[in-house]
C-alpha cells in the first residue's frame, strides 16, 4: 500500500505540475526529498511521462491531426517545387515554427569540457542530489518570468485591438526553444511557464503562445520517456506493475484537467496566482535548503544529507 500511495502522490504531482507553470521536475524532486524517496524507478518515470503525454494528446488531438496533415501536404509541395514560405497557411507556419523551436534541444547533448558529462546530465545531478537549493532558486526565476509575462500581457490587453500576434516567426521559435532547454536542465524552472512567458514577452497572443508551448512539449516528453526507457532496459529494473499503472492513470487524469485549467486561466489573464505560488514556494525552499545545509539533516525525515 505504501508503494501505491507514493505512486498516487507522484502521479498527482507529475500530472498537475507538468502543465501548470510551476515545474514538474522541481515538485517531483521536492516530493522525493521530503518523502525520503532516494531514487525513483526509471520505468515508473517513463509511465508518468506516458500519462502526461496521453493528457496533452487528448486535449490537442484536433490540432495534432491538422499538423500531421500539414506535414505531408508540405512535403508533397516541397518535392514538387510548389512550396512557398510566404504562402504558408497557419497550420504550416505553426509546424515549421515547432521544428525550429525543437532545434535547440540538441544543445542538451553537447559535452561539458572537463566533466565527462553532457549538458542534459545536470538535470539528473541537481534533481537527485541531497540539497534543494537549485530547486528554490529556479522556482524564483519561474516566478519572475511569469510576473514579467503577466505585466506584458496586461499591457497588451489595455491597448485597444491589440491582443498580440497569432503567428510565430523564427526568432520567436528559437527564443522559446532555447528557454525550453534551460527548463530541461534546472529542476524548478517550469517548462510550460518559462516557454509561455517568453512567447508572451515576444508579443504573441496568449492562446497562441500557450498552444505552441504545449505542442512543443510533446517531443520533449517523448524524448525524456525514451531516454529513461533505454536506461531502464540497460539497468534491467524489476517491474512492479500496479504502482506504475496507478501512477500513469493518475498523471493522465490530473494532467488533462490541469491543461484545461491553465487554458482558462491564460485566456482570462489570471497568471498572478502562479506568480505568487512559485515565488513563495521558492523562498520557503531556499530557506529550508540553507537550514539543511547548515544542519546536515533533512528537516522532514531527519535523515542525514551526507
Amino acid at each position: 500500500m505504501q508503494e501505491i500511495f507514493e505512486a498516487i502522490v507522484q502521479g498527482i504531482v507529475q500530472g498537475a505540475t507538468e502543465f501548470l507553470p510551476v515545474s514538474s521536475s522541481g515538485h517531483l524532486s521536492l516530493a522525493q526529498h521530503f518523502m525520503g524517496v532516494e531514487e525513483t524507478s526509471l520505468l515508473f518515470n517513463v509511465m508518468l511521462h506516458i500519462g502526461t503525454l496521453a493528457a496533452v494528446v487528448l486535449v490537442y488531438h484536433k490540432l495534432i491531426w491538422r499538423l500531421i496533415k500539414a506535414l505531408f501536404s508540405m512535403l508533397k509541395d516541397i518535392f514538387t517545387g510548389k512550396f512557398k514560405w510566404s504562402a504558408m497557411d497557419p497550420d504550416r507556419n505553426l509546424l515549421v515554427m515547432l521544428i525550429i523551436g525543437l532545434l535547440p534541444l540538441f544543445l542538451l547533448f553537447l559535452p561539458v569540457p572537463g566533466t565527462g558529462m553532457k549538458i542534459k546530465d545536470y538535470a539528473d545531478l541537481w534533481g537527485t542530489d541531497s540539497t534543494i537549493l537549485v530547486e528554490g532558486a529556479a522556482l524564483l526565476v519561474t516566478s519572475v518570468l511569469l510576473l514579467v509575462a503577466h505585466l506584458k500581457s496586461r499591457a497588451m490587453a489595455e491597448k485597444k485591438h491589440s491582443t498580440g500576434r497569432r503567428r510565430f516567426n523564427p526568432i520567436d521559435a528559437l527564443a522559446v526553444g532555447l528557454t525550453q532547454c534551460f527548463a530541461a536542465v534546472f529542476p524548478g524552472l517550469s517548462r510550460s511557464g518559462s516557454t509561455l512567458s517568453v512567447g508572451l514577452m515576444r508579443g504573441i497572443n496568449r492562446q497562441t503562445a500557450l498552444d505552441y508551448s504545449f505542442v512543443l512539449g510533446i517531443p520533449a516528453i517523448v524524448a525524456a520517456a525514451g531516454l529513461e526507457l533505454l536506461d531502464a532496459v540497460k539497468a534491467q529494473e524489476p517491474v512492479n506493475v500496479a504502482p506504475m499503472l496507478v501512477g500513469m492513470l493518475v498523471s493522465a487524469v490530473v494532467g488533462f484537467f490541469a491543461i484545461k485549467l491553465l487554458r482558462w486561466m491564460v485566456s482570462s489573464n489570471k497568471l498572478l496566482p502562479f506568480v505568487v505560488y512559485t515565488g513563495v514556494l521558492g523562498l520557503v525552499v531556499l530557506v529550508i535548503g540553507i537550514v539543511e545545509q547548515n544542519t546536515g539533516v533533512n528537516l522532514i525525515t531527519g535523515v542525514p544529507l551526507w
